[in-house]
């Protein structure tokens, strides 16, 4: 297993062992020793979730406000362009964002821990997305920031995504930080 540290403290690129023969691979996605020696994840899962999106479907930026979730996301089928977000004003990489394509084919991992602003696009037909909580979804505490805010400047790999309403409305990275910034729905 290779971990690639990136600029955003905490966020990793995990690229696991790949066993393959003629008869296909085993890849070991998670165990729970390595990655809390190697890559740093000491928090528990507790919700393992999976979507499948369409060619030029964005979702995100989300986050959780008060329980954030940390994420150890991975494509099974397809390809995306995923991308954490540092959303603590108090951070020196405030605003800054780290982007990596993860495939079916390259079978990389994306650690996102607990406080980042996360989101992916898909750049295949479509994509089956995995990932693994460290705490439980509340749709009463989600947050959200524009997936082309300006300040951020992500690097989409796309023109023109495919929003959710709730996605197209997002507030910007400021908006949410300000007092009264983002409007509750």
């Amino acid at each position: 297993m290779e971990i690639i540290k990136t600029k955003l403290p905490g966020v990793t690129i995990i690229e696991p062992q790949v066993f393959g023969d003629e008869r296909g691979f085993f890849v070991e996605s998670f165990q729970v020793e390595r990655y809390r020696d190697l890559v740093g994840i000491d928090q528990p899962f507790v919700q393992d979730n999976h979507s499948r999106s369409t060619s030029g479907v964005l979702r995100g930026l989300h986050f959780q406000k008060s329980r954030p979730q940390g994420k150890l996301v991975r494509v099974v089928t397809g390809e995306v362009y995923d991308v954490a977000v540092d959303i603590n004003p108090q951070s020196s990489t405030f605003g800054q964002y780290e982007g990596v394509f993860l495939s079916e084919a390259n079978k990389r991992q994306f650690w996102v821990p607990p406080g980042y602003a996360h989101g992916f696009v898909v750049v295949s037909d479509v994509a089956d997305f995995e990932y693994k909580c460290t705490d439980y979804y509340d749709p009463s505490d989600e947050g959200s920031v524009a997936w082309d805010d300006p300040l951020v400047g992500v690097d989409w790999p796309v023109v023109k995504p495919t929003l959710s309403p709730k996605d197209a409305k997002a507030p910007t990275l400021m908006q949410f930080v300000e007092p009264g910034g983002q409007a509750d729905d």
